[in-house]
């Protein structure tokens, strides 16, 4: 019944998580957000006092809870262990707890925080940038297929969402993880947790000393090692009947699979409490039992041994049989499965080359050029980060931000001192002054919860004029639209010649009201590079 409970709290909170990411209506937020707000190291960096304090309680109570339930890293691995398990069955053994490594590890963690790299090794980024960088295309595919079917049955259920793969480094480090984590997990459980992970050792530690925890009862284990062989953490010594709690992610399977009800998940006293408890006698004689039942059991397994040696041809010739047998079925599936997959891959391939060929040219007669980053000396960030060091600061590169910007404004860095933090860039979009959905879903702080009366008078940066990129200069036609857009008014037309007043006219910034919203850079014409572009402020103001 713990299993089954435990199942369920992981699969709400893991799906749960997860739509956060692939969710790019902005309206799953409002109700889910705060699963992003409960992450162990976002909490910190939010300085979220609640939700530390929290955390380390419920892992003082009930062990380590919060990774088998809450954090989305650790129940993909166990998902990636189901399928390990479905190969090969009793897959799993004890194994010494690699204690120097994780600590190296948990210190290795700390110093890059300092440094704002904490985000390689943060399980909860980790998750977010598969999330975003591979679940989120696939799920916006499913959507445009909807999409599609409905437009064709005259329904507006569903709205085409253009599929955009924010940052090609981002993109191969979440391939890369999700490849090694998936291996580990494949292979032996929660290794990621028990050996790499900082949030599981420093937790690892606390749960040493929980209240409830799963506990083996010695008078009714006959060391079969079925716990052990289904222990996803490696923590269970069948030989001494111990458990290591510092590994132990409470996931209760060890309790289903004992035949004998061996193991319980309850209070532990130490061994002087039991000492004290019981008297000598009674422990005389419990270890003399100890002793008959394991007389027995060496009695019994040599029994075992016996017709394991007898049985051992005939089950190695079935098993061969049977081996071959299926040789050529499982080949011909996987060939199947290959073509499949690769048909899959040239259909999607090229039907977004199509439709990109489609959106290069403008009704069939004039070619659209992409639009080209311009070379920034200062980046940009979202008006509720307050600055370039608190963003560098608090962000742990989880790309939430990213996904649920509404305007493909955000994108995640490749820059090596902001690697995987967002930054803003307008060849997609702009800023709209009215939107705040930044800032209402960051769990770590590093932009801060504003108001849309304080973003509009926040200045993250000031326009530039190109005057080697201006339309009316280059091919002497009329423009003024980054004049006639702008949304805080910061940009006037006035006669490229001061002493001619019919001549081109240009834009003049007033860099003291203008905010770097972008709407200028992103609206103008002109092609590869905008004629105005926004340079970022390494500490915004109010104006």
């Amino acid at each position: 019944m713990l299993k089954k409970i435990r199942l369920l709290l992981a699969i709400v909170f893991w799906i749960g998580t997860t739509l956060l990411f692939l969710d790019f209506t902005g309206t799953i937020h409002g109700w889910l957000g705060w699963m992003a707000k409960v992450q162990f190291v976002p909490a910190i960096l939010a300085l979220n006092a609640i939700v530390i304090i929290a955390l380390i309680v419920l892992t003082l109570l009930f062990g380590r809870i919060y990774c088998s339930v809450i954090c989305p890293l650790g129940i993909m691995q166990d998902f990636f262990g189901w399928l390990g398990k479905m190969t090969k069955k009793n897959r799993y053994s004890y194994s010494p707890a690699k204690n120097i490594f994780r600590y190296i590890m948990l210190g290795v963690f700390i110093v890059t925080l300092f440094f704002g790299f904490a985000s390689i090794l943060e399980p909860y980024s980790i998750y977010g940038r598969i999330a975003q960088s591979i679940l989120a295309p696939a799920w916006q595919w499913g959507n445009n297929l909807l999409a599609s079917w409905a437009e064709n049955a005259n329904s507006y259920a569903f709205y085409e969402k253009e599929i955009w793969l924010r940052g090609m480094p981002v993109l191969i480090f979440a391939v890369v993880s999700l490849i090694i984590i998936a291996i580990l997990a494949w292979r032996g459980g929660r290794t990621y947790c028990n050996t790499i992970c900082p949030v599981g050792t420093f937790l690892g530690f606390i749960s040493r000393f929980s209240l409830l925890k799963p506990v083996i009862n010695i008078d009714k284990c006959n060391s079969c090692g079925l716990c052990a062989r289904n222990c996803k953490a490696s923590c269970i010594d069948p030989k001494s009947h111990s458990i290591d709690y510092s590994r132990c992610v409470a996931c209760m399977d060890c309790i289903g699979k004992c035949n004998k009800g061996a193991i319980s998940y309850n209070y532990r006293r130490s061994e002087g409490a039991k000492k004290s408890s019981s008297g000598v006698k009674e422990n005389t004689s419990r270890s003399e039992g100890v002793k008959e039942c394991r007389s027995e059991d060496n009695s019994n397994a040599n029994n075992l041994s016996t017709r394991q040696l007898v049985n051992s041809s005939t089950d190695t010739n079935n098993l061969s049989t049977c081996q071959l047998a299926n040789s050529s079925t499982e080949s011909n599936t996987n060939q199947l499965s290959r073509r499949s997959f690769v048909s899959l891959v040239a259909l999607l391939t090229g039907g977004s080359i199509l439709r990109a060929q489609e959106k290069k040219v403008d009704g069939g007669l004039a070619v659209i050029e992409d639009k080209k980053i311009p070379e920034r000396k200062t980046p940009l960030v979202p008006a509720g980060a307050a600055s370039l060091k608190n963003m560098h600061n608090h962000c742990t590169g989880c790309q939430l931000c990213v996904s649920v910007c509404p305007n493909d404004v955000l994108r995640p860095s490749s820059s090596l001192s902001s690697f995987m933090q967002p930054e803003m860039s307008y060849e997609r979009g702009y800023c709209r002054p009215e939107c705040t959905k930044c800032s209402e879903v960051c769990p770590a702080g590093a932009i801060k919860p504003i108001t849309i009366e304080t973003k509009s008078s926040t200045q993250i940066g000031h326009a530039v004029w190109v005057k080697e990129n201006c339309i009316p200069l280059t091919k002497g036609d009329r423009c003024g639209l980054c004049a006639r857009r702008c949304p805080a008014g910061a940009i006037t037309m006035i006669p490229s010649d001061p002493n001619d007043e019919k001549s081109p006219q240009i834009p003049a910034v007033n860099e003291e009201k203008c905010i770097g919203c972008g709407a200028c850079e992103h609206l103008c014409p002109a092609r590869p590079f905008s004629a105005i572009y926004v340079e970022g402020h390494e500490v915004h103001r109010e104006i």
